[in-house]
């Protein structure tokens, strides 16, 4: 459903105030894009955007608290109640010669100018919300209503003037869940030379975003068929019409796409769902003996892959770290028939702040595999009930869980500190893994000696 009049009580009463205030110092104030669309909608704004006649300075008259974020495009950002509003001057822009930023922008006092400038006819609407009145010269009212996304004018200039709204588009198809209008969908492929100029950084945002709607692969069709992916990360092309074993029913990149869906543990872990199986086109080899395809070392190589594509995006090393991690050991092969230390050493092995987003990403796995799941879907919990049992039981997982510490070694054998220490209580670690009961200060502290001599040998 679209609304067509802003529905009462939709806006804050704070921004409703913040227009008041401008208006009283004898300036226009509209809401606009984002927030705007969203509440016709009726989705839930994340932040709220005021566009207005003042220019900075006035702005800096009229309220006390004001934070000159981007004076020189006509940004401030008013605290109000301890709440940051960025309010932005009505203005025009010249020329892209970047494909990023224009190379002039002035102010004009008429919205519907400042509407003009905008990307999409979805976020080209504005709001008054002293005169109740909507201005949408555009038809994004209509287009929210169609559910189509369209550019503001010829998609052939919009994108030109800012190579990232190619991708803004794709990710829009899928967080807003509309279909993208054919001519603004013909015109991405010659953008694509702008779009090669944008930085890493605007690119990984952009994927982030995208992974925060209800089914990301959405706009990963849209970057497919564009040509966009090709530019971005092409070796999850190589995963289309790639087949797969007879264990799943799609080839690989259906197969990732419905993990990528399956997944919703954050934009973080759909990334790690998304690269997943990065490295099985490389892998691929057919088994004499089964007559199928395998895809032997599938994760390792994937890991790699995936580890340069977050550096080349420049992801921080925490996230990167965290999803090569997740595709390396994608692969959760439990079975009943694992003891208790075999559990115990899975955990060791992944580390248990990462069991539940291996679980979660091997349940997508699961679920990505277009055919019945269930016995799957269960050993996945069997095995989580499993951990969450040795933990209670107060298991050791890694050294700092063991009764003794690498000064009690040092005591005990009477030596200096050394990378030998670190070696020793891994031993001892191993022997407690398939013995919990020796977690005791005096059982370990008999185990010092004899896996000092296994380690020096």
């Amino acid at each position: 459903m679209v609304l067509r009049n802003v529905k009462a009580g939709s806006i804050p009463p704070a921004v409703t105030e913040l227009c008041r205030r401008i208006h009283a110092g004898g300036h226009g104030a509209w809401v606009v894009g984002g927030s705007l669309r969203d509440t016709l909608l009726e989705r839930t704004p994340k932040d709220w955007d005021i566009a207005t006649t003042a220019t900075p300075q006035e702005m800096m008259r009229i309220f006390k608290r004001v934070i000159p974020t981007g004076i020189a495009h006509g940004t401030v950002t008013v605290l109000w109640d301890d709440i940051a509003y960025e309010v932005t001057t009505l203005r025009g822009e010249g020329a892209y010669s970047d494909s990023r930023r224009p190379d002039e922008i002035f102010f004009v006092k008429d919205i519907e100018e400042d509407l003009a400038r905008r990307d999409f006819t979805v976020n080209a609407v504005a709001y008054d919300p002293l005169s109740n009145r909507l201005v949408d010269p555009y038809g994004g009212i209509d287009d929210m209503e169609r559910r189509v996304l369209k550019t503001v004018g010829k998609p052939e200039e919009r994108f030109s003037e800012d190579g990232l709204r190619v991708l803004r588009a794709a990710r829009f198809v899928a967080t807003l869940e509309f279909t993208l209008d054919a001519a603004t969908r013909a015109a991405i492929p010659q953008a694509l030379p702008a779009f090669a100029r944008v930085s890493a950084e605007r690119v990984r945002d952009e994927w982030l975003r995208a992974m925060e709607a209800r089914r990301p692969s959405q706009a990963f069709d849209v970057m497919r068929t564009t040509g966009i992916l090709g530019l971005t990360c092409p070796d999850l092309l190589q995963q289309v019409d790639c087949a797969q074993n007879k264990f799943h029913a799609y080839d690989v990149w259906k197969h990732s796409m419905e993990c990528l869906d399956a997944s919703h543990a954050g934009s973080v872990h759909r990334v790690a769902a998304l690269l997943h199986d990065l490295g099985k086109p490389r892998t691929r080899a057919m088994s004499e003996k089964t007559n199928d395809y395998t895809f032997y070392g599938h994760e390792v190589v994937g890991a790699e892959m995936a580890d340069a594509w977050l550096k080349t995006y420049r992801f921080s090393n925490e996230d990167r770290k965290r999803i090569v991690h997740l595709v390396r050991h994608h692969l959760v092969c439990y079975s009943s028939e694992w003891t208790d230390a075999a559990v115990r050493r899975f955990v060791r092995r992944v580390g248990m702040e990462n069991v539940g987003d291996l679980v979660e990403l091997a349940r997508a796995d699961a679920l990505a595999k277009g055919r019945p799941v269930e016995g799957e879907l269960a050993a996945l919990d069997e095995l989580q009930s499993r951990v969450r049992q040795s933990v209670e039981a107060g298991a050791a997982f890694g050294t700092k869980d063991l009764a003794i510490t690498g000064h009690d070694v040092m005591q005990q054998l009477g030596v200096a500190p050394g990378p030998i220490i670190g070696r020793i209580l891994e031993r001892v670690l191993e022997r407690v893994l398939d013995e919990p009961k020796l977690n005791e200060r005096a059982a370990l502290l008999a185990l010092v000696e004899a896996c000092s001599k296994e380690v020096a040998s």
